[in-house]
């Protein structure tokens, strides 16, 4: 099945009822190839030859909801040059509004081997990368409405989505650390009673276990280690099936709304957890280097790293 045309907006996955549209910006790719996997992991490609604005974009019929998928992208690959391009990486959407799984650390994960930092690694990533995910975007939110408190009305409460209900008493155990946890009444009543009007949520994008974490059987805790901005956070859901975590942080925020408390999200656009130049390749690394990343000047092979974090977004391309 060869993909129709599409639309180059908006970037992401869009499911409209009877297909998918798939776009996806990139200045330096030569080719892009969309990448879709069944249960088992079985992997379709898909050429996307329609192009306008650096944009390369297709529209599959009946591919819909909970459909795994990632992106090749064929380009320039020289380092000093900034230029990270490996279709051998299977890369996560940056736009992509659902994400599965987290990160299995591997070394194909990376750009270059680890016994020679010089040599490119052309080890496929998938199986270890996160799969994006097309969302469902159709929800009921009823007579949902902003709330729209005044700020000198307004009182917050900082929250951590799993920590604010992982031993709460009065929420059910299957729900305790979830977004649906913490829309429970419990809990809403609590927040009611102290006078709370917003709540503001400690990171619930898409984020990633760094590796050094995960070799010493940790876990990061916080979020500050985004990889999907437009993608809740899939280990936050207590809803089974991939996907389901978008379905539920929506009835989360719909049901503080209609408690009268609004949704504040704690967000970190200075980096990704892509990290430095010694980073794995997971997105917009493999997608396209320097419109996504502020490199050194004089020397693209390094990050800026404004914050001790690895790597700075840039924010200054359109």
């Amino acid at each position: 099945m060869r993909p129709w045309p599409g639309t180059p907006y908006p970037l992401g996955a869009t499911y409209d009822g009877v297909g998918t549209n798939f776009a996806l910006f990139s200045e330096v790719a030569e080719r892009v190839e969309l990448c879709l996997f069944d249960a088992e992991g079985k992997e379709t490609r898909y050429a996307l030859e329609e192009v306008d604005g650096f944009v390369h974009h297709g529209y599959l019929l009946n591919v819909g909801p909970g459909q795994r998928y990632g992106f090749r992208v064929h380009g320039p690959y020289d380092p000093k040059r900034g230029l990270r391009c490996n279709p051998n990486k299977l890369l996560i959407d940056p736009y992509a509004k659902a994400v599965s799984h987290g990160v299995k650390w591997d070394e194909s994960l990376f750009g270059y081997k680890f016994d020679n930092p010089g040599e490119r690694n052309d080890d496929d990533s998938a199986g270890h990368v996160p799969y994006s995910l097309v969302a469902n975007p159709f929800f009921d939110w009823g007579n949902d409405r902003q709330p729209k408190r005044p700020y000198n009305e307004t009182v917050i409460y900082e929250a951590h989505v799993k920590g604010m209900t992982v031993h709460h008493p009065f929420v059910p155990e299957a729900l305790r650390g979830t977004y649906a946890g913490l829309a429970h009444p419990a809990v809403v009543e609590h927040l009611q009673k102290l006078g709370v009007t917003a709540v503001e949520l400690l990171p619930v994008h898409q984020f990633v276990t760094d590796h050094g974490l995960a070799e010493k059987g940790l876990t990061n805790y916080w979020g500050y280690n985004t990889i999907g901005y437009f993608a809740p956070h899939d280990s936050y859901a207590a809803m089974p099936g991939e996907g389901g975590q978008v379905q539920e942080f929506k009835g989360m925020v719909k049901a503080l709304h209609e408690a009268g408390i609004e949704v504040i999200l704690d967000v970190v656009y200075n980096h990704t957890a892509e990290g430095n130049h010694l980073g794995p390749t997971l997105s917009m690394r493999g997608i396209d280097n320097e419109a996504y990343y502020r490199l050194v000047e004089g020397e693209p092979e390094y990050y800026m790293d404004y914050t001790g974090t690895g790597n700075s977004l840039n924010v200054r391309n359109p």
